[in-house]
């Protein structure tokens, strides 16, 4: 029995013909979403079942927190057993809008005041470490014998916002997609590492509430990693450190406009005879749209649409989520792939760690903000 279902017969109701006018586009389209939802649910419903298990066991430990438990938990199960081809729609969709949605959520918490105020404090930690991690990443990376495009990818990815700056930036310079792979396991590697030292190291140092959200704010470069280390720290230093890390994440648009500077300087002159494909840059999708969100969520609190007694329940929801997102990105962590790749790139996401983390630790205390 043939399937008729591609047919391209004009006269028959939703055949190509007629969906290409606008009075069906809607439907279609409406259609096609519903099937991607419905694709993504076994996936997210495996996230959600392991972020409910992280919760429980972040209430009986506190220290660690749900969301630290969810990384571990994810990143033991994807070990013991890869998610199959049918799970990762929905795991990928935690991973990445669930996780965006809960920054967006954050914003219901803060004022443009505590933006205005916390952003322009931190811009000189923000500004020294990023000038530090992108010097370290070229002279270090040069003496590792590492690629441009790998060393650039992992400086850019450590001093400014992990996966997302590398995702921006890869299009402006042109990287292949094995190094983009390599670069982002090697963040997201110190991403886990962060959040399981920098509690225990904020509490060596006593460091404030505010003290901690810079740090981590400036120092820990992915979304996640930043919410979940300054979370387990305390309320107010999450608020702090995702005002911080938002302001960090500015920083994509000045870096990837120089990148395109460097990389259409140095690449050959086109043929006369052909035109120019090299990608051309588009600033306006260099800022997330969890950015605006973040903002349009602020100053919604700000005039007052937001009463006081949600934002508990807001602050636990935002939590829940983030711990949704890290357990998926913990399912999805493979850990065979970093050792193929061998320990040179390893060895310079180290060495930009350190340089980032002690370069802030330093300018908080040059600045009386430790």
């Amino acid at each position: 029995m043939s399937d008729d279902r591609g047919s391209s017969d004009p006269d028959r109701p939703g055949t190509t013909a007629e969906r290409t006018t606008g009075a069906l586009t809607e439907p279609a389209s409406v259609g096609s979403w519903l099937r991607r939802l419905v694709d993504r649910l076994p996936g997210l419903a495996v996230a959600v079942a392991v972020a409910a298990t992280a919760t429980a066991l972040g209430v009986w430990f506190p220290l660690v927190g749900g969301p630290v438990a969810g990384i571990v938990i994810g990143v033991a199960l994807a070990a013991a057993r890869r998610p199959s081809e049918r799970l990762r729609p929905g795991i990928t969709a935690a991973s990445k809008f669930v996780l965006q949605l809960s920054v967006v959520l954050l914003g219901c918490q803060l004022s443009l005041t505590q933006v205005v105020r916390v952003g322009g404090s931190s811009l000189p930690v923000m500004l020294g470490s990023l000038m530090a991690c992108l010097a370290a990443a070229y002279l270090v990376g040069r003496r590792l014998g590492i690629g441009r495009d790998l060393r650039t990818l992992i400086g850019v990815g450590t001093s400014i916002c992990g996966a997302s700056a590398i995702a921006a930036v890869t299009p402006v310079i042109g990287a292949a997609s094995a190094e983009v792979a390599y670069a982002v396991s090697t963040i997201f590697l110190f991403n886990i590492a962060a959040v399981l030292v920098f509690p225990a190291l904020g509490h060596l140092l006593d460091m404030s509430q505010q003290a901690f959200g810079l740090f981590a704010g400036t120092a820990v470069n992915d979304t996640s990693s930043v919410v979940a280390a300054a979370a387990t720290y305390g309320d107010e230093a999450g608020q702090y450190a995702v005002v911080v890390k938002l302001t960090r994440t500015l920083l994509i648009i000045p870096i990837s406009l120089w990148l395109a500077a460097l990389t259409k300087r140095s690449a050959p002159a086109a043929s006369a005879a052909g035109p120019d494909t090299r990608p051309r840059l588009n600033v306006l999708k260099l800022v997330p749209w969890f950015l605006v969100g973040f903002l349009l969520a602020v100053l919604v609190n700000t005039i007052g649409l937001i009463p006081s007694w949600a934002h508990q329940g807001l602050t636990t929801l935002c939590v829940f989520m983030i711990t949704v997102a890290l357990s998926a990105i913990g399912l999805t962590t493979d850990l065979r792939a970093l050792r193929r790749a061998g320990p040179r790139p390893l060895l310079l996401g180290a060495c930009l760690w350190a340089v980032v983390s002690v370069t802030c630790l330093l300018l908080q205390y040059g600045t009386s903000s430790l």
